[in-house]
């Protein structure tokens, strides 16, 4: 009952403040507030009394965990008052800094990812976070195992349903061609678009792009991280476990809209991502939210032409 009228009195206070914005966008605002009035609770505990008693829960989207319930968690390990984590299969080296993670989720779903318990939920009009740290991924997990001849360029696409549709951001088979033919000379061109068998479903279909025959016969020099991944020489535990290790030499990554594009931002460098359309856009998420994970340097398409630009601009070497 109070929460309910909790979030009338909120949705009221949204209307009033942002009322020229769709309701779809105002839904949002609502959620940054319900954030920060349930962080209230908890100030005695995480500024004065500093014990570990914070236990966080995660079963939603790989994105709003990468953005948001690691770094909260982080900020809480920092504090000494981290107790515990709980998130999907396949996460506990994400969590490596959890003095106790348990894998208990088979299943990421939309409901997980509004977790009130949270800084923040999927999008914010402020993205000035308190209880927020960002996670040393690239400090954690860089090795001498995936290094390469040339400087490493992650390409990391995906071909996937997208709100309930058919696949709209992602690079086909033209843009690859057209950034590997651009970029092969001077970089170590990684390619990699996990299969379902590789990462814990999230009720998003992901649809066959012929991209690896086609890679494998067009371009043969590009590096498949399924193939690095059956040779395992770092003995990662899993796949995503595989990819920080891989991700954390790299420098150069051009990602797609979604987890993949967080991911590929958690690691310094540079990152272009390719987004045509969302809710990160009205938001400024490639602006605000995505440089803040690791102060890496992001380029936000919204168009493949776009895309392809700025590869010449900041990939293609003089």
């Amino acid at each position: 009952m109070f929460t309910k009228l909790l979030n009338k009195v909120l949705s009221l206070i949204v209307l009033l403040r942002h009322g020229k914005l769709t309701p779809d966008v105002r839904y949002y605002y609502r959620h940054t507030y319900m954030c920060k009035l349930t962080q209230i609770q908890y100030y005695f505990k995480d500024y004065w009394i500093k014990k570990p008693y914070k236990e966080i829960v995660f079963d939603g989207e790989f994105a709003p965990e990468l953005e948001f319930t690691l770094p909260f968690a982080y900020w809480h390990y920092k504090n000494g008052t981290l107790k515990s984590t709980k998130g999907a299969l396949y996460t506990k080296e994400m969590y490596f800094f959890s003095p106790n993670h348990e894998e208990v989720f088979d299943v990421r779903t939309n409901e997980g990812n509004y977790n009130f318990e949270l800084p923040r939920v999927l999008y914010s009009q402020d993205y000035n976070m308190d209880k927020w740290l960002k996670v040393p991924f690239k400090e954690h997990f860089k090795n001498d195992i995936y290094v390469f001849e040339k400087p490493m360029l992650m390409i990391a696409n995906r071909y996937n349903m997208e709100w309930g549709g058919p696949p709209i951001s992602f690079y086909s088979i033209e843009d690859l061609d057209f950034m590997i033919s651009q970029l092969k000379n001077d970089y170590s061109i990684v390619y990699n678009r996990p299969r379902p068998q590789n990462i814990t479903n999230d009720t998003s279909d992901i649809y066959e792009l012929n991209d690896y025959e086609w890679l494998a016969k067009t371009h043969p020099e590009v590096i498949l991280m399924e193939d690095l991944y059956k040779e395992n020489k770092a003995n990662a535990r899993n796949y995503n476990h595989f990819q920080l290790l891989v991700y954390a030499n790299c420098e150069h990554f051009i990602s797609i809209h979604g987890g993949t594009a967080a991911l590929a931002s958690c690691f310094e460098g540079t990152n272009i991502i390719l987004s045509k359309k969302g809710p990160e856009h009205h938001f400024g998420c490639f602006q605000k939210l995505f440089p803040m994970l690791s102060g890496a340097t992001i380029y936000h398409a919204k168009t493949n032409e776009e895309a392809r630009n700025f590869v010449l601009q900041h990939y293609v070497k003089k």
